[in-house]
């Protein structure tokens, strides 16, 4: 499997370290991933205080599908959410992911990125209308599926022609680790008291966003318990069926992708330069250039 890294520069790609993933503008959208590809987006939120707005939209009045703001493309439901959070940055986080999130699907599928509306899928569990998340397409082309997830300082975003779940995570405090490990299985608390102390909150990071990422594929969410599926550093012991890796996310996150199916041929990793009021209106082909190889050792 090659994984690609795209640090474009408008003016010339380069080859980017696993950890030197820094945002640039570009000038061209990907086409839809291939059957064995994934694509993979990060987007890292602007400084806080920055929520987009829709000047003059009747926030009590519209739906989840418009009117949206100008300049983000999210709807006037989206933007009451990111103003709700009583901290700040929240909202910001969560106003860049899905305002992201639009503008990449938007862009893969020749829309307009306010235009998309959203669904929920049923739930594997219960059969309610709280399963994975999907965007309703108007063509009679292959499903493209999505997985959106955030966390303190960065957005993921990943998308494929198959089911497929992401996460990204801060990494941990030590108090976080000692509190949450109960929740694993129990082969990965074992793992866990064998790494050495200062590797810990790292290796419980991956560890969290594989099974996060799992859940979120299944289409479950935490509503089925983390202890359940084991999603340690034995491959042969994962869940049946589905593919779960690592991805590169720089020294402060661990992120992770989980697939319906085989090993994907190919996982692509990109970062998206956040759309800012003044940029003009959300581009429905946002692009980016200068992707390189590298194949994991």
């Amino acid at each position: 499997m090659d994984i690609a890294h795209a640090s474009a520069s408008a003016l010339a790609p380069a080859r980017a370290p696993a950890h030197d993933l820094t945002p640039s503008r570009a000038s061209r959208t990907p086409a839809r991933p291939a059957a064995g590809d994934v694509h993979v987006w990060f987007v890292r939120p602007p400084r806080p205080g920055y929520v987009p707005r829709s000047p003059g939209a009747d926030a009590g009045t519209a739906s989840d599908s418009g009117p949206s703001a100008p300049d983000s493309g999210l709807s006037a439901a989206e933007l009451r959410r990111a103003a709700s959070f009583a901290r700040a940055g929240d909202g910001d986080v969560y106003a860049t992911a899905h305002a992201a999130l639009r503008r990449l699907l938007g862009g893969y599928l020749g829309r307009p990125p306010a235009g998309l509306t959203f669904v929920r899928e049923p739930c594997p569990g219960c059969s309610g209308p709280h399963g994975r998340p999907a965007v309703v397409q108007t063509d009679d082309a292959p499903a493209l599926h999505f997985s959106l997830a955030h966390s303190r300082g960065l957005v993921a975003v990943a998308v494929a022609p198959r089911v497929i779940g992401v996460d990204v995570e801060r990494l941990p405090s030590t108090g976080t680790v000692e509190a949450c490990a109960r929740a694993l299985h129990t082969r990965e608390r074992a793992e866990l008291a064998a790494v050495p102390p200062e590797e810990r909150q790292a290796y419980f990071g991956r560890l969290w966003t594989r099974k996060e990422a799992y859940l979120k594929a299944l289409g479950t969410g935490l509503s089925r318990h983390p202890r359940i599926d084991y999603l340690g550093a034995d491959l042969r012991r994962r869940p049946a069926r589905w593919t779960v890796l690592d991805l590169p996310a720089g020294p402060e996150h661990t992120a992770a992708v989980a697939v319906d199916g085989a090993r994907p041929d190919r996982v692509t990793v990109r970062w998206l330069p956040v759309h800012r009021p003044g940029d003009g209106p959300a581009a429905p082909e946002p692009a980016y250039a200068g992707t390189t190889d590298r194949s994991p050792r």
